[in-house]
């Protein structure tokens, strides 16, 4: 039985990395035993569960059956030892978190570095990515968003306020000139992240702008980087220009007209919820990054 658990395990984890090789990084296994151990799942099955080439990997109809019955399966054992050890106090195991690029490496790197220093028996696995993926499709404990939550089916906790700013370079000011209210966005070059092009700027006063880029990107340091260049008017969090603010690489547009709020949240399926590795690393980001952002919140 402990074989065929850890055969489903390690089919599951192919599905989630989308490739044999990425499932045996993920779990300290060499490219030939997570081979060896899906062949034999089929095998035993006596079904192709996995169409794979040296390129690509897609799942079989069969296959695709199984893995939402092992999703489910591994769920169900993940919920009995988080209920066994929601009253502790020691984080163990696995944690695994996402988030943005800039985020990450800015702030949860080091956030994360000294959570783990604290757990040493907590192994921490942290992606970046621009992109906003399925975390419970992904195998995530953790993600971190910002801003409105559209997934009701997971449950997100408020970890941090995130003061947004209009902002540009001081040269391309200069040249298309300095917007003296709201309604003057819409005529200015825009670099957009991770919006469409046509955009909404909404205020906290409920002014909005309807605004359309001149570049868009899926990569938060890329807008960063145009705008530095003098490309046209970014919107980001104080956090990630509050240096080039201070040195004068880029200057605020509007200071008076707040933003609508865009909180920090931490993001985690239900099935996580009583897990002491989540909760208490929640608990640690949340009262880390409000003390750090308490002055850029105001």
């Amino acid at each position: 039985m402990s074989d065929n658990f850890l055969d489903m395990l390690v089919f599951v984890r192919v599905v989630q990395a989308k490739s044999l090789s990425g499932a045996a990084r993920e779990l300290n296994f060499s490219l030939t035993v997570v081979s060896r151990k899906l062949s034999r799942l089929e095998e035993r099955l006596g079904v192709r569960l996995v169409n794979r080439t040296t390129r690509s990997l897609a799942l079989t109809e069969e296959g695709a059956r199984f893995y939402e019955r092992c999703v489910q399966i591994l769920a169900e054992i993940d919920d009995a030892e988080t209920d066994a050890s929601s009253g502790s106090d020691r984080a163990s195991g696995v944690l695994k978190v996402t988030s943005t690029f800039a985020f990450g490496c800015r702030w949860l790197a080091p956030i994360l570095w000294d959570f783990q220093q604290a757990h040493p028996d907590l192994h921490v696995h942290l992606d970046t990515n621009d992109g906003v993926e399925n975390i419970v499709d992904a195998g995530y404990d953790l993600a971190i968003r910002f801003g409105s939550l559209s997934d009701s089916s997971l449950i997100a906790r408020q970890i941090a306020p995130n003061r947004r700013v209009i902002c540009a370079a001081p040269a391309y000011l200069d040249r298309r000139g300095r917007p003296q209210t709201v309604d003057d966005l819409p005529g200015h070059d825009i670099v957009a992240f991770g919006e469409p092009p046509n955009t909404h700027w909404a205020f906290a006063d409920g002014r909005s702008a309807n605004v359309t880029s001149s570049l868009t990107t899926n990569n938060g340091e890329l807008a960063h980087r145009w705008a530095l260049s003098g490309a046209g008017l970014v919107l980001k969090s104080i956090w990630d220009v509050r240096d080039d603010i201070d040195s004068g690489r880029l200057e605020v547009v509007l200071p008076e007209a707040r933003l609508a709020a865009a909180p920090i949240h931490a993001v985690f399926p239900h099935s996580r919820l009583a897990a002491a590795k989540v909760r208490l690393c929640i608990d640690y980001l949340s009262v880390t990054l409000r003390k750090a952002f308490r002055a850029e919140a105001q």
